[in-house]
């Protein structure tokens, strides 16, 4: 976790240094998402994720997130989460915009479905699920239309009376739209 945070600081710090870039009206991200679960089985589940934020000003925005996974522990799981909620952005820099949602973290709420697989038996349901977390976007080119976005949350799934801890590490690109 450590390495992963000095990585981030170091390629925020290094990114500064080029070109302004304007706040965009809306953007769009395809992003891997795996989702690591550690309770219980230790599960490493491979996923996609893929979020719509609006911007309302330089620096709130409300973002909308789905993603859907699939792993095995023997048996295959697969789920999707679906959350929404508020996202800050800090645009003080030139080619790297530093977010999170909640002020200093991003914060989604919403709901997931996990399903289990064993021998062609199928069960699962429809739970409450929310992120918390917060990423960079670093430009590409010199129009800052498309963007690097790594990301890290934590994920909380609601599973049987408890809330199930998950972390989610995602790496995507983002395209902005608009400009304000």
């Amino acid at each position: 976790m450590k390495k992963l945070a000095s990585g981030a600081l170091f390629a925020w710090l290094v990114a500064i240094s080029a070109f302004g870039q304007n706040s965009p009206n809306a953007d769009f991200s395809l992003q891997y998402s795996p989702l690591y679960v550690e309770t219980g089985y230790t599960i490493w589940m491979n996923g996609v994720s893929g979020s719509a934020t609006r911007n309302l000003n330089d620096w709130f925005g409300f973002e909308g997130d789905f993603g859907v996974y699939r792993g095995h522990v023997p048996e295959s799981i697969t789920g999707e989460t679906y959350m929404a909620g508020p996202r800050v952005s800090f645009r003080k820099f030139d080619r790297v915009v530093p977010f999170a949602q909640n002020l200093f973290l991003q914060a989604l709420l919403g709901g997931s479905h996990f399903s289990q697989s064993t021998g062609g038996i199928t069960g699962g349901g429809t739970q409450f699920a929310l992120a918390v977390g917060g990423g960079v976007d670093i430009a590409l080119g010199t129009a800052g239309k498309f963007a690097i976005r790594p990301k890290i949350e934590y994920v909380g799934i609601r599973s049987s009376g408890s809330l199930t801890p998950t972390t989610r590490l995602s790496i995507g690109i983002a395209y902005r739209l608009g400009q304000r």
